[in-house]
């Protein structure tokens, strides 16, 4: 295992959609996963997608913490999802703060659907079909966004709320103690 080198906003494999897995149960795809859980820890991240490691592949993983959704307080384990497509259940919009492992030291006031379906692939080959709500879904939409060449700061609908994440505390409906993790 290795903790890979992350992408940085600019950098062309953030900017183009990457290309399916055709074997999702191939050695080099878990070794990937793997390093990519490992990469994910040691950057404090509760997401992180292929291409924000510089691999063009449509691989993303993430989980949520216990406790971080009030509104869904479950824990959702490690999901790692190849191929992924979302479709949204819902025209529910809430806008909140989100930060990149590719941002770095950036959060954004981001709008995103509430409730979401997810489907992919699982290591093992396993159709995997979830519906998510709250931070879930967030997290899921934002991950699946590295795949099509897309981060965050491209779902603001006012960039005028894109800033230094040490300067949250200076918004009005920030509490600087509640402020998102790195996604």
């Amino acid at each position: 295992m290795a903790i890979l080198k992350i992408a940085k906003m600019g950098h062309p494999v953030l900017r183009r959609p990457a290309e399916e897995v055709v074997d999702p149960t191939a050695p080099e795809i878990r070794r990937l996963v793997q390093d990519m859980l490992e990469t994910m820890e040691d950057a404090d991240g509760v997401g992180l997608a292929a291409p924000q490691v510089h691999v063009p592949l449509r691989v993303v993983i993430f989980h949520v913490p216990a406790g971080r959704d009030e509104e869904n307080p479950q824990p959702v384990p490690l999901s790692v999802l190849i191929n992924p497509v979302v479709e949204q259940l819902t025209d529910e919009v809430e806008t909140d703060w989100e930060g990149c492992l590719s941002v770095p030291g950036m959060m954004g006031a981001v709008p995103r659907f509430t409730k979401v379906r997810y489907r992919a692939v699982s290591l093992e080959g396993e159709p995997i079909d979830r519906v998510a709500e709250g931070f879930h879904a967030r997290v899921a939409q934002h991950e699946c966004d590295h795949l099509d060449g897309i981060l965050y700061p491209q779902q603001m609908d006012d960039l005028s709320l894109l800033m230094f994440s040490d300067q949250l505390r200076y918004h009005g409906d920030v509490d600087p103690d509640e402020e998102e993790t790195a996604a």
